[in-house]
């Protein structure tokens, strides 16, 4: 906040209020592309000598897509602001991020924005694997729309629009990790895991389905992902996750969770069975056509999704 309020500050100490011989009747950015700063929460987009900047609280931009119809809508107020710049020469990044901007170019005329909407549609964005078509989220998009936004110029004339859009703004996030090796474990209740050190990946499944016998070849045991029966469900905790979390009566408080996605029912699973030893049998477990949902968000694991191999004893 003090960044931005720096930008303005600086409009009275480069040029006052002299406007000069610049006339601007409307701004225009629909085909320039945002970026943002670094060190704080201004996002802007750069054309020339002019600049349009937004400046609104990073929690706003969510990692989860808005429901259909739904955007986030902020009023334009002292915590959320709308700045256009008009310089004397070419800007730069510098003169927006930059806790000590250039001196020159200088601030020649500024709209403010005094009222109006800011409306925010967020969209996943997922990087598909052509192979085994699974998909990955990679970023999140922000399409920015201001609505009944009206500017107020150095001369107290105001400039109003009904629909200005400012356009996309790209967050881009890392790919959960899915670092699993396969090597699965099962608990006195039925519950499958398998697990990584930040991560862990559980499945309430079936009994019926790990039966120690083999399964005849190209003939697998099937069951559906349900919501409680073949419950499957994915965490991200925000530590470093022990073997003595699972098989619980309660999950533990700690590690906290950060993320939390659940198998979407209907997608399938295949067990394959056969003899690892004298009374020992390895069950192979594949999801099919398996979707992972979070809130409004989702994923594909892909059309085959090797979740691992289970080992049992025939007593």
């Amino acid at each position: 906040m003090k960044r931005f309020l720096g930008i303005l500050i600086c409009v009275f100490a480069f040029s006052g209020c002299d406007d000069g011989d610049l006339i601007v009747d409307t701004i225009d950015f629909s085909d320039v592309t945002a970026s943002s700063c670094s060190d704080n929460n201004l996002i802007f987009k750069l054309k020339e000598s002019e600049s349009l900047i937004l400046n609104i609280p990073e929690e706003t931009f969510i990692e989860n897509p808005t429901p259909v119809n739904a955007p986030i809508k902020l009023d334009i107020n002292s915590t959320n602001q709308v700045v256009y710049n008009f310089y004397d020469g070419k800007v730069a990044i510098g003169n927006i991020c930059d806790l000590i901007p250039p001196a020159t170019p200088n601030i020649k005329n500024q709209w403010e924005a005094s009222s109006g909407i800011i409306q925010i549609t967020t969209t996943a964005v997922k990087k598909l694997n052509e192979t085994d078509n699974s998909t990955r989220i990679t970023g999140y998009n922000n399409n920015i729309i201001f609505q009944n936004i009206t500017f107020t110029k150095p001369d107290g004339t105001t400039q109003f629009y009904e629909t200005f859009p400012f356009g996309d703004y790209l967050k881009t996030v890392d790919p959960l990790p899915f670092g699993f090796q396969g090597l699965l474990n099962i608990c006195a209740n039925g519950q499958v895991y398998d697990f990584t050190e930040s991560e862990a990946f559980t499945l309430n499944i079936d009994p019926t389905l790990i039966a120690n016998e083999v399964t005849p070849v190209g003939s697998p045991r099937t069951g559906v992902i349900g919501l409680s029966q073949n419950k499957l469900v994915y965490r991200l905790f925000n530590g470093v996750v022990p073997q003595s979390y699972f098989c619980q009566a309660t999950d533990p408080l700690l590690p906290t969770v950060n993320q939390t996605w659940l198998g979407k029912a209907g997608g399938i699973i295949e067990v394959t069975t056969t003899t690892s030893g004298p009374n020992t049998f390895k069950h192979t477990i594949i999801l099919k056509n398996v979707t992972l949902e979070k809130d409004t968000n989702n994923f594909q694991l892909g059309t085959s999704y090797k979740y691992g191999e289970l080992q049992t004893i025939k007593s």
